[in-house]
Formats: C-alpha cells, structure tokens, sequence
C-alpha cells in the first residue's frame, strides 16, 4: 500500500501559504485550495465557516489567486484551485484559467459543473456514488490527471467512519478507466485514511485538516505527518 497520494485541502486566506508549506513538510503530495464562496453546495459547516472567515477577510477571486502565487513560492508540489461555476462566470472562465496558471495552478476543481460541461475548460472531474456509468466513463474521459471520488453522498464534513458506498464506485469506476483515483469526504482520521486507500490511489482530506490548521502551521504539520505515516 506504499506510494498512496495525499491530497490536503486548505481555505485560502492570508496565513495559507505558511500552512500549505506544513502540509508538504508533513507529507502532503498535493495541495487543493478552495475559494470562498458564498453558497457552497457541497460544503459541510467546517468549511462553510471558514469560507465565511475568508470573505470577511476580504479573500475575493484576485486574493485567492494570489494566495496561490504566495504558496507556490513555497512548495512545489501541485496546487489545484477548487471553486464553484458562478465564481468563474463573475470572473471569466477563459481569464480565471489564465490566471491561475499564470500563478502557478497545476488544475482545477469546479464543485459544480458536471463533465460534459464546458469541456475546454481543463479540470479534475467529481464523481459520486449516484453517478451513472455513462456519467462515470465520460469524467473519465474528460478528467485531468485523476479522478476525484465523493465518497458519500451529501456535503464535505468528518463523518464517525469511512463510507460504506465506495467500494462498489470503486469497481464501477475501474471498468471504465486506469485513471488514478482519489477518495475524498469524510475522511478524518489516520484509520480513515488507511481503510480508504486500501482501495484507491490517493486520499483527499478536506473539513478536518481545515480544522486543525486553525491551530497553525505546527499543529497541521503534525496531523498530516500521521496521515501519511499509513499511507
């Protein structure tokens, strides 16, 4: 089970870059930083609230973008925005993908737009255990890199133990591609993390590691170094 792929997704806001170089000092292979918005459909209340703190903050599309210029200063492991459609059509999707790359964005997340979407638009693809096999094979399809697998069906949040919905996603997803797969929601702990990626090629950690960064840089530092000790 060696060589999994850690995934550990951060808010953007003014001490992000400082966290993001813990994360990778502790293990972190890849960095996701979401982007505040205001109505996020598939966020749970840990990062509703800290979506919330950013706006207060002042953290727009421009400020998030530079966020993710400061971090890649940093580190220099992938960096993928996550984001919502409506922040991108504000924004313009043609000038926010050349923006981000221009600050050193590896891909995208866009939580809400389905594959078959905007196809020119190059980004990460979502599937959930509701999706339908002509749904899976086409984000396959059309995905950058890897696959992301919403473990559960409902919002981003710790949950007691992992989800007993991915192994069949799992061997669904399979049939239809060799793309790596990485799991994500819902998982918390380093148990989380070890029984998830038993199945798949990498994990994303999202609510929790939001949580702890509130305790700075050290503290998220340490959290993820037990992550990855079981992966």
């Amino acid at each position: 089970m060696s060589g999994k792929t850690l995934v550990v997704y951060l808010m953007a806001g003014p001490e992000t870059p400082a966290l993001a170089a813990a994360a990778v000092d502790g293990g972190a292979d890849i960095v996701e930083i979401g982007i505040p918005f205001s109505d996020p459909l598939a966020d749970g209340p840990v990062i509703r609230r800290a979506a919330e703190k950013a706006l207060a903050q002042g953290m727009r599309t421009k400020k998030c973008l530079a966020c993710v210029e400061e971090a890649r200063a940093l580190v220099d492991v992938p960096i993928v925005p996550m984001t919502y459609a409506s922040i991108l059509e504000a924004y313009g999707w043609g000038r926010f993908t050349a923006d981000a790359e221009t600050a050193g964005a590896t891909s995208l997340i866009v939580a809400d737009l389905p594959a078959g979407e905007r196809p020119e638009l190059r980004r990460v693809q979502l599937v959930a255990p509701t999706s339908t096999d002509a749904r899976l094979r086409l984000a396959a399809e059309q995905t950058d890199g890897w696959l992301y697998l919403v473990t559960v069906t409902g919002t981003t949040g710790a949950r007691e133990s992992t989800s007993s919905q991915l192994p069949g996603l799992v061997e669904r997803v399979r049939c239809v591609t060799d793309a790596s797969l990485y799991a994500g929601f819902g998982i918390s702990t380093p148990e989380h993390a070890h029984e998830t990626a038993a199945l798949v090629d990498g994990v994303v950690v999202g609510s929790r590691a939001v949580e702890v960064a509130e305790d700075g840089p050290d503290a998220l530092r340490e959290y993820v170094a037990s992550l990855r000790a079981v992966l």
